[in-house]
């Protein structure tokens, strides 16, 4: 992992591994990407508290790693997990992190095309 372009910092995407759902995004520095590889579940750096945490270490909603994927740049990790504990993921009781709808973009009607650029 390239851990040089965002001060010891690479995103970490949280996915679960049996419905896809995107379920929250944190940052990892190297000591809590090997925790996560050591221990198999997902290990933080928290930036506000300037040390590594695990999720669910208080709440018991902890995230199994199945499998690690990095990116083509080597700079982000995707982790997908099996969730353990109620399921819930972010800390306001919600099952993702990613529950608010920013409105203005409404592209249903287009076509997306999903090939590989030439």
């Amino acid at each position: 992992m390239d851990f040089s372009k965002l001060d010891g910092l690479v995103p970490a995407v949280i996915q679960d591994d049996a419905s896809n759902e995107v379920l929250m995004v944190g940052f990892m520095n190297e000591d809590a990407f090997r925790r996560t590889q050591e221990t198999g579940f997902a290990t933080f750096f928290s930036r506000s508290r300037n040390t590594l945490w695990t999720k669910g270490e208080t709440s018991g909603n902890r995230l199994q790693v199945v499998t690690m994927l990095t990116d083509c740049d080597d700079d982000t990790v995707l982790l997908r997990v099996r969730r353990l504990g109620d399921g819930n993921v972010c800390h306001t009781g919600q099952r993702t992190c990613f529950f608010r709808r920013i409105d203005g973009v409404d592209n249903s009607q287009s076509t997306i095309d999903n090939r590989a650029p030439r």
